[in-house]
């Protein structure tokens, strides 16, 4: 059934495949740009992938004006602030973002500052609060999970008031996202398995939500599909470029599906007690999707049902509900499965939580605005029954 009004939007231009890297000097010269500001972390440094985007520049008239490497697991709003300083002193004209979702989420804090000419991000918190012509940016994700790529949103950490705050608007749409199998394969199996339980939540939250819609019904599913193909193939060999690519892709695909359709009671969670006990994004995600799934079965069990042919199950005959429940239990058959494989926590206690930081994380869940779009909604008592039962 067809809802009486949606709206979709996606205005990324997207560059796909094993060499698609060699193309951000053609894609800079068509937004008008010369001089990009890489924006990254230690760790892809690290990891050699900075060298493979120079040699994209090495015969081109554009270049490289800085490397921003100072981003850390979860952006906030002092590095944010940072960032566009140096932006401004080296007369960059484009963010070239490398990394996960924290650099492009960086990056695209920057770019607020920027282009709204303010000195503080925090300033600008909340939705459709940007109304300047932002700078040109290019996503080149090393992770295969946030979609950030590809997506309206920037969550940053306010290291004052310690939560993460969501910026939300049309005009943080990068300009291109490129995906190329060859930034992803050093992945450890460990962020592998969180990145891509962060982008399965995407999917799953952006088809079960109040603000689904039929195109973003159709990415979330080949998001879904192409996980349940690759997700543990890419855990368990890093090197196999086509599982790397196909990963790649379905961040994309369920980034593209979220940022219309939104996410709810999991990403609520998530953010709380990622920054209450500083729980990776993904790794929060995974624990808490099949408890949050369990609390909206009676709301929506036709839409988590209609899960189980994507995770790989036989249709049955079955309730709704009965069908959810086998769609729930997969999930869990798949998450033990990638800790077996890397180590993947599926409990809270496993990833660092105290019981004690439950409190405080369930009052920030309430505020988040991810729990608008959900199916149920959500007590501060029911956000602390989901943390202790995922404890």
């Amino acid at each position: 059934m067809l809802p009486n009004y949606y709206q979709y939007y996606c205005p990324v231009k997207i560059l796909s495949g094993s060499m698609a890297v060699s193309n951000i000097p053609f894609e800079m010269g068509t937004l008008g740009s010369k001089k990009a500001m890489i924006v990254t972390d230690r760790g892809v440094v690290g990891a050699g992938l900075i060298e493979i985007i120079k040699a994209a520049f090495s015969d081109s008239d554009k270049e490289i004006g800085y490397i921003f490497d100072e981003v850390p697991p979860d952006s906030s709003d002092r590095i944010v602030n940072k960032l566009a300083k140096i932006y401004k002193d080296t007369r960059c004209d484009c963010f070239l973002a490398v990394g996960g979702g924290s650099a492009i989420d960086t990056a695209k804090g920057a770019n607020i500052v920027i282009s709204e000419k303010t000195d503080d991000l925090l300033k600008l918190q909340g939705a459709e609060r940007i109304h300047a012509q932002l700078q040109p940016m290019i996503a080149v994700p090393t992770t295969a999970g946030t979609g950030s790529e590809v997506t309206k949103v920037s969550v940053v950490y306010n290291e004052g008031a310690k939560v993460k705050m969501a910026f939300v608007s049309d005009k943080l749409y990068p300009n291109v996202a490129v995906i190329d199998p060859r930034m992803t394969m050093t992945m450890p199996p460990k962020i592998t398995a969180a990145t891509g339980m962060d982008a399965l939540t995407h999917a799953v939250e952006a088809y079960t939500c109040l603000q689904k819609n039929p195109i973003d019904d159709a990415l979330a599913k080949l998001a879904i599909d192409l996980i349940r193909k690759y997700l543990v193939r890419a855990t368990e060999n890093g090197k196999d470029e086509e599982a790397r690519l196909g990963m790649a892709n379905a961040a994309l695909f369920a980034g593209i599906s979220f940022s219309n359709s939104m996410v709810g009671v999991v990403h609520a969670l998530a953010h709380s007690i990622g920054a209450v006990a500083h729980v990776p994004h993904g790794v929060a995600n995974a624990i808490l999707l099949p408890w949050c799934l369990e609390y909206n079965i009676n709301k929506v069990p036709q839409f988590i049902a209609e899960l189980s042919p994507l995770l790989g199950l036989s249709p049955e005959y079955l309730t709704p509900k009965e069908q959810a429940e086998k769609s729930i239990s997969h999930i869990r058959n798949l998450l033990n499965k990638l800790n077996q494989i890397s180590g993947l926590p599926i409990r809270l206690r496993d990833a660092g939580v105290t019981e004690e930081k439950l409190p405080k994380a369930a009052k920030i869940a309430i505020n988040d605005g991810a729990v608008i779009y959900n199916p149920e909604e959500v007590s501060y008592d029911d956000a602390l029954e989901i943390y202790k039962k995922a404890f």
